[in-house]
C-alpha cells in the first residue's frame, strides 16, 4: 500500500500544480453550489488501477464529492465500462478531474502492461519485478500499479537493499572486495537488508558462489543458454534474477531456464496510459 503521508503530499503538490490560484475555466461559467454528476468511462481494454488513489484525490479537492464504484483496482475493464460515478458540486468535480485522471490513466497503463508479462509467465515459478526506472516523485505510485497488475516490487530505492552492480564492483576492485565490504558495512551499521550481486559472466557467477555471503545473484544480459548454465551452477543456493535484454517476446524462454525473478524496466517507463474519460451527466 502507498503510505498515507506520501500520497497526501503528492496530491497536495498536484493540486497546487494544476489549480494554482483557481480553476478559472470553471469559475467563470459554473455556479459553485450547483450539484452535478459524472462517470468515469473506459475507452480501452486493460487493467484498471488507481481507484483508491482517485478517492484520496477527490477527498483532498472537495469534501462534498461522493463516489460510487463499480470496479476494484486490478480488475479487467473494456471499452464502455463505467468504473465509478461521482456526485457533488459541478465546480469541484471539474477541478479535480484532470489530477484524478492523470493518476488513474498512468497507473492503469502500468498495471495493464505488467499484467501482460504476468500472463505470459503463467505456469512458471518466475515472478516479474519492476526496477527503479520510474518517474521521479511518482515511484511508489508506479510500484503500486505494478502490484495491482500482478507483478512484484524490486527494491524501493537505494536504502532497502544493497545491489552491487558492475560499477560498484569495478570501483571496489573486485566482486570479492565488494561483497566483503558490503557485509562489513551492514555489520558496522547494524542494518538488516539483503545483498544482491550483478554478474556479467559465468566466471562472475562462479566467483560469487565461492564467496557466498549474499542473498541473490543477478544474471545481467545473459543469453538463455548461459542462463541455464548459471542456474544449474547456483543449484538453489541463492535466489536468481535475470535482467537486461528481456522482452515479452523472449520472456518465457528465460522463465524456462528456472530463474526466480525477471526484472523489467519497461513495465514502468515504456508504457502507454490507459484511455479513460470523465463524462458529465
Amino acid at each position: 500500500m502507498i503510505p498515507e503521508k506520501y500520497l497526501l503530499s503528492l496530491i497536495e503538490r498536484a493540486y497546487k500544480e494544476d489549480v494554482g490560484n483557481g480553476d478559472h475555466s470553471s469559475l467563470c461559467c459554473i455556479n459553485k453550489n450547483e450539484p452535478g454528476s459524472a462517470f468515469l468511462l473506459v475507452k480501452e481494454e486493460g487493467i484498471i488501477a488507481g481507484i483508491e488513489v482517485a478517492k484520496k484525490v477527490l477527498d483532498y479537492f472537495s469534501k462534498e464529492i461522493n463516489i460510487r464504484t463499480f470496479f476494484n483496482d486490478g480488475q479487467n475493464v473494456k471499452p464502455g465500462d463505467i468504473v465509478f460515478e461521482l456526485t457533488g458540486p459541478q465546480l469541484d468535480i471539474l477541478t479535480a478531474e484532470r489530477t484524478m485522471l492523470n493518476f488513474m490513466q498512468r497507473m492503469s497503463g502500468i498495471a495493464t502492461e505488467t499484467n501482460k508479462y504476468v500472463q505470459e509467465l503463467e505456469g512458471f515459478k518466475t515472478k516479474i519485478l519492476d526496477t527503479r526506472k520510474t518517474t521521479p516523485g511518482l515511484r511508489l505510485i508506479e510500484k503500486e500499479a505494478v502490484r495491482i497488475g500482478g507483478g512484484q516490487n524490486h527494491r524501493a530505492g537505494l536504502y532497502d537493499m544493497i545491489m552491487l552492480k558492475d560499477n560498484h564492483i569495478d570501483f571496489a576492485g573486485s566482486i570479492e572486495k565488494a561483497i566483503i565490504m558490503a557485509n562489513d558495512y551492514l555489520k558496522t551499521k547494524k542494518i538488516d537488508i539483503k545483498i544482491e550481486v550483478e554478474t556479467r559472466t559465468i566466471n562472475d557467477v562462479e566467483e560469487v558462489l565461492r564467496i557466498g555471503k549474499i542473498n541473490r545473484i543477478m544474471l545481467d544480459n545473459f543469453s538463455p543458454e548461459l542462463t541455464r548454465k548459471a542456474v544449474k551452477l547456483i543449484n538453489g543456493r541463492f535466489e536468481v534474477e535475470s535482467s537486461g535484454g528481456i522482452t515479452i517476446d523472449n520472456l518465457r524462454t528465460y522463465a524456462e531456464c528456472g530463474v526466480d525473478y525477471i526484472s523489467v524496466g519497461a513495465i514502468t517507463h515504456h508504457i502507454k496510459s490507459l484511455d479513460l474519460s470523465l463524462k458529465a451527466v
